[in-house]
Order: structure tokens, then C-alpha cells, then sequence
């Protein structure tokens, strides 16, 4: 038995990473569960602790690869603060792979800040959706925002264009963060029981969205 979880570029990530990160996540439903199904979701809370500790481990390098500089020590409990809408956007690997690693946030910030909004976007994204930006007042009274609304019905395009412009750098932030993402793990050599939850190799697999 190795005392490693997975093998990036060359360096180990120690199992007790894992185990400590497990410490922090209770598992649900112990006592209505069959021990069989017990053992089967212990196997895949295992893996799914496995990649939150790998995204960590390769955000600490990309940071330092960056000169960004490094964070404070991950708490493992940080993990338990995962907002469900975040889950959602995200998926639950990578949502809490952002509650619990300083470094993973820290090059999501600096993704997101590299991106370019152009006013063109920014408008383009105002005048396609604008049952997002009608007045509270026309909301209550139920107004069409796709046929019969007037100009007051809608917040103002000044007002609107600083969020807006936000909500977009913030998409394509995670959309280079993901990119990142694919392309570190590439070389990321696991070890036996700690496989990515959705890999088909393994006879307890899931592929969740």
C-alpha cells in the first residue's frame, strides 16, 4: 500500500491530506444506510476528497509559477462552507475545491482579472436578456419584458452596465479556470482507491452534472 493519494509532476500528495479533509466532511445518512452502500459511498467521498486536495495542491503551483503570493495554510474545515448555488455552477468537486483552498481562489481571482469585457459584450448581453434587468415595479405587475414593455420598464443601461460587465468577467474567469484546470490534471497519476469518483475504471463510478 502506497502512503500517497496521487503523484503530481513527479511529487506525491500525502494520504493523511485526504484523511484530514474527510475529518472535516461528515458523511450523510450513516445510520438509514446498507453497509455495502455505506462502504461503496466511503470508497467515492474518498475519491471526491482525492481531487479537492489535487486542485489544491496544483493551484499552490500555479500560484508560486505566477509569483503570486502563497496563501495561508488550508483549513480543511473551510470545505464545510460551500454555498449551493456555487454547487450548481461549479460542480460539488471544484465548489469545494474553492471553499477549502486559499491558492484555488487566489488563481481564480487572478483568471478572472485577466479578462477582457469589451463595452460591445457588456451591451450585446444587456439588449439579448432583458427580462433580466425590468424594474421591480414592473415585475409586480407582471410586465412582458419580450413584447408590450416600454422603456421605464427596464433599469437603465448605465446602471446596469457595471454588473453586468462584472457577472461576464466573473463567467470567463471560471471558463479559464477550467481550461487551467483540464490541462494540470492531465499529468496527475493517482493512486489505487483515490481515482477521480466519475472514472469508469473503477466498479463504483458516477457521472453527475
Amino acid at each position: 500500500m502506497t502512503e500517497h493519494a496521487a503523484v503530481v509532476r513527479g511529487r506525491t500528495v500525502p494520504k493523511r491530506r485526504v484523511d484530514a479533509l474527510l475529518a472535516a466532511v461528515p458523511a450523510r445518512d450513516r445510520e438509514s444506510t446498507r453497509p455495502e452502500a455505506l462502504a461503496r459511498a466511503e470508497r467515492q467521498r474518498r475519491r471526491w476528497a482525492t481531487q479537492v486536495v489535487v486542485i489544491d495542491e496544483l493551484a499552490q503551483r500555479a500560484c508560486a509559477e505566477r509569483g503570486l503570493e502563497p496563501p495561508d495554510e488550508v483549513a480543511p474545515d473551510r470545505v464545510l462552507a460551500v454555498a449551493e448555488t456555487d454547487v450548481a455552477d461549479l460542480g460539488s468537486i471544484v465548489a469545494a475545491a474553492l471553499a477549502h483552498s486559499p491558492a484555488a481562489r487566489l488563481l481564480l481571482a487572478e483568471l478572472e482579472g485577466e479578462q477582457e469585457v469589451t463595452e460591445a459584450d457588456v451591451r450585446e448581453y444587456y439588449d439579448r436578456n432583458p427580462d433580466r434587468f425590468l424594474t421591480t415595479d414592473a415585475l409586480r405587475r407582471g410586465v412582458d419584458p419580450f413584447g408590450g414593455a416600454s422603456s421605464e420598464d427596464f433599469v437603465p443601461y448605465g446602471q446596469a452596465r457595471v454588473g453586468v460587465a462584472r457577472e461576464l468577467r466573473q463567467a470567463a474567469g471560471r471558463r479559464a479556470f477550467f481550461g487551467w484546470l483540464d490541462q494540470a490534471k492531465a499529468g496527475v497519476v493517482y493512486a489505487v482507491g483515490h481515482e477521480h469518483p466519475g472514472d469508469p475504471a473503477h466498479p463504483d463510478h458516477e457521472h453527475r452534472h
